[in-house]
């Protein structure tokens, strides 16, 4: 990778983070720099690591020094996100303010709260009752208010569940893909028979990078392209088609998430996200596709290479059954 062009600084090393640094480095030229805890991530020759506390506006200032664009997609353990949460975002947004760059935030869309099954538009109010959709309603309006006050010039990118290459913990992660690849039940929770829009990593990154580069992206949110929308149980079957496998779905009802929620707090914060699968939960994309173009991968296109990831870098004993 060249070392000439502007600087783009990557607030998170997850998936949104590295499917980031992905699309930066296919668009090129330009520099990358991965920020995280650790300072440890698997990028390519050329891309800076930096370690360090990005709620320490210091740590920050100095992680953002000389970018034009900083993206935020750090994602706190989900039982902290009210104590975790604003302070990595207050501390990004003084990096970003500091440097004079654009502020780019990935965001979920838990600060609607229950839509009733109506679609998920952007100009829907922030009716959120969940602990963390008011948490989420409440960073929303703290970037558009630095936007406002002329801080730091932000745009918002907002996808739904999602899933792809290193994509683990989503509710369409291993507990899907990773055991469809070993031939188990794919566990879902709540109404399978729900429409769901699921939204593919790599493209939540090109919609993230085009809000970057794109003027007219500044001051508002956006709903990132994602692939077409089908029931959960629809989505999990092409899943298994190209796994070569007959579809086995075992949906997890309230009352069992409930039971397992007393031992495991991972388990226990998602029982009030629960809504978002036991009705219809579908996004509306079209605003950003009028302005910058449909970058969605069509949903069995996005499905195989995630399978195509699951076998080769999660369960390599799993190509003896390629059926690509």
């Amino acid at each position: 990778m060249t070392d000439n062009g502007e600087l783009h600084v990557v607030f998170g090393t997850g998936p949104v983070g590295m499917a980031v640094m992905d699309e930066l480095i296919q668009r090129g030229p330009r520099r990358v720099r991965m920020v995280n805890r650790s300072g440890r991530a698997r990028a390519p020759d050329g891309v800076e690591v930096l370690g360090g506390d990005a709620t320490d506006e210091a740590f920050a200032r100095e992680a953002s020094e000389g970018a034009s664009v900083v993206y935020f997609a750090l994602n706190p353990p989900y039982n902290k996100w009210p104590e975790l949460f604003p302070p990595l975002q207050a501390g990004v947004l003084e990096g970003a303010a500091s440097a004079g760059a654009k502020l780019i935030a990935m965001e979920n869309l838990y600060m609607y709260g229950t839509t009733g099954g109506r679609p998920i538009t952007e100009e829907l109010p922030y009716a959120a009752s969940t602990r963390k959709g008011t948490v989420r309603a409440r960073m929303s309006e703290e970037l558009m208010e630095a936007h406002k006050s002329g801080k730091v010039r932000v745009a918002i990118g907002r996808a739904s569940d999602f899933f792809g290459p290193r994509v683990l913990t989503s509710a369409a992660g291993e507990q899907v893909f990773g055991r469809a690849v070993e031939g188990k039940s794919a566990q879902v929770a709540g109404d399978p028979d729900q429409p769901h829009t699921y939204t593919y990593v790599p493209d939540i990154a090109k919609g993230l990078v085009t809000l970057g580069e794109r003027e007219e992206a500044l001051g508002r949110a956006w709903h990132l392209p994602s692939p077409e929308t089908l029931t959960t149980r629809e989505f999990v079957e092409i899943i298994f088609e190209e796994v070569g496998k007959p579809a086995r779905v075992q949906a997890a009802p309230k009352i069992l998430l409930r039971a397992l929620g007393l031992f495991n707090p991972a388990i226990r914060e998602t029982i009030e996200m629960l809504y978002e699968f036991e009705e219809p939960f579908v996004v509306d994309d079209s605003d950003f596709i009028r302005t910058f173009g449909d970058q969605a991968t069509p949903l069995r296109e996005a499905i195989q290479r995630t399978v195509r990831w699951y076998r080769d870098e999660q369960h390599p004993a799993g190509n003896i059954h390629r059926t690509e």
